[in-house]
């Protein structure tokens, strides 16, 4: 049997980011993964501003993740054909795009050398016991009462704490018995990596495709001459997901399409798709001395289905929640981090949600995109926005203000802005 402080199921974005920052603060964590790293994750492999930031904030650097690729500017077609450029300021990364082969790993690796004991290809099987709130270990080996007994493909975890980073299809849910029935999530993603692409191929590139909407598809960047070529739909949307390979392979014959790929682009391996679920202000998000975070939790952008800063974002949530709830403390910690999620994510979720529905209309998105591309102003804050340099719905949120939130430098620019910048989401909520 294995005793920890905290267990974590699932060794992605957000359960490495709780992982790393509860070892730095003293805590002895386990992660448990079914997968052995590196290892592919269905992605369409982007990071917005907010995920770059947290990310310098746990250590990780460009330099030191394979095929990180710095981008610019972005690129956007409206339905009726209209291209904007929108720029990024030079003040730092404010975009990349990266594999999840590779930054996964980075971020286990990462765990690992902060002190964490990382044990791939275990599985979850279920939670034995929950003393959360009554009685005394059953266990003579475990001295204290309040613990939570896992059993894994490879035995029994006694910890304070578990964490459920273990996706949309969250295990670790459906075992305490709250996994909503029959739920598929709010998007279906599709994705193929593309090698020997065309120079226009190197700019992030949008297209909102009138039989997509409010879906849209995308070309991301990749060292190489390689790109992270794919589209999403929402399932409110008038396409069936079962209609995806058909959609896929017509978007691959529209000109606008072939010309940013390049008539040398070659498509590597298979295509993959996946469900992207975007419920953080509806799904339950602890369960007595269980945590749910990223996906487990449906913490996405409704608007974009992005969701790495996102998870990455609740993993530190959780993290900060349990240091300030103490072992012997779990509804002190399952209120904090609620309220902590409430108040840094689920503002913005529903902002989200409500400018989502302006893109569903050929119309809404054909606006949207020519206010962005006003004036050079309109089209450098945009870019910003869109790629989360600040809270989508931070104007409403006034508890959330301090100084810089719209003029922040982007990351890898300046170390103590952007630990100024994460600190504001942790700050005290007692």
């Amino acid at each position: 049997m294995i005793f920890t402080d905290v267990l974590i199921v699932g060794a992605g974005p957000a359960g490495t980011a709780a992982a790393i920052e509860l070892a730095r603060a003293g805590r002895d964590v386990t992660i448990i993964d079914k997968a052995r790293f590196p290892r592919d994750k269905c992605c369409g492999d982007g990071l917005t501003t907010e995920a770059l930031r947290i990310l310098q904030g746990l250590g990780v650097t460009p330099d030191a993740v394979d095929n990180w690729n710095a981008v610019t500017d972005i690129v956007i077609r409206n339905p009726r054909g209209r291209q904007v450029r929108l720029p990024l300021p030079d003040t730092g990364q404010y975009a990349a795009v990266v594999p999840r082969f590779d930054l996964d790993h980075r971020l286990v690796q990462l765990a690992r050398t902060s002190g964490v004991a990382v044990h791939e290809g275990v599985a979850f099987e279920t939670i034995q016991r929950d003393d959360s709130s009554h009685g005394h270990s059953a266990t003579s080996d475990v001295q204290a009462a309040n613990v939570v007994v896992t059993k894994t493909s490879e035995g029994l975890i006694t910890s304070r704490y578990v964490i459920a980073a273990d996706g949309m299809w969250s295990p670790v849910r459906k075992d305490v018995g709250l996994a909503p029935d029959g739920y598929r999530g709010e998007w279906h993603a599709f994705r193929q990596y593309f090698s020997g692409v065309g120079p226009q191929a190197q700019h992030l590139v949008v297209w909102f495709e009138e039989d997509l909407l409010p879906g849209y598809a995308w070309s991301f960047p990749l060292p190489g001459q390689r790109a992270n070529v794919g589209f999403g739909i929402t399932r409110r949307g008038r396409h069936h997901v079962g209609d995806m390979k058909a959609i896929w392979e017509d978007l691959l014959t529209r000109p606008h399409v072939r010309a940013v790929l390049g008539d040398d682009a070659v498509a590597e391996d298979r295509h993959k798709a996946w469900p992207i679920p975007a419920r953080v202000d509806g799904l339950p998000k602890t369960s007595g001395r269980v945590l749910f975070v990223g996906d487990a939790v449906g913490a996405t952008d409704p608007m974009t289905g992005e969701g790495i800063a996102q998870a990455l974002l609740s993993g530190q949530l959780a993290a900060d929640a349990i240091e300030h709830g103490g072992a012997s403390r779990p509804c002190i910690t399952a209120t904090r981090y609620e309220r902590l999620v409430e108040r840094s994510l689920v503002a913005d979720h529903l902002l989200a949600r409500r400018l989502a529905r302006l893109l569903e209309t050929n119309i809404g998105a054909r606006a949207a995109i020519r206010a962005a591309d006003l004036t050079p102003w309109t089209r450098r804050n945009f870019a910003r926005w869109m790629f989360e340099d600040y809270p989508r719905a931070i104007a409403f949120t006034p508890q959330r203000w301090h100084r810089g939130m719209f003029s922040g430098l982007g990351a890898f620019e300046s170390a103590g802005e952007i630990a100024e910048l994460s600190d504001d989401h942790l700050t005290n909520i007692n």
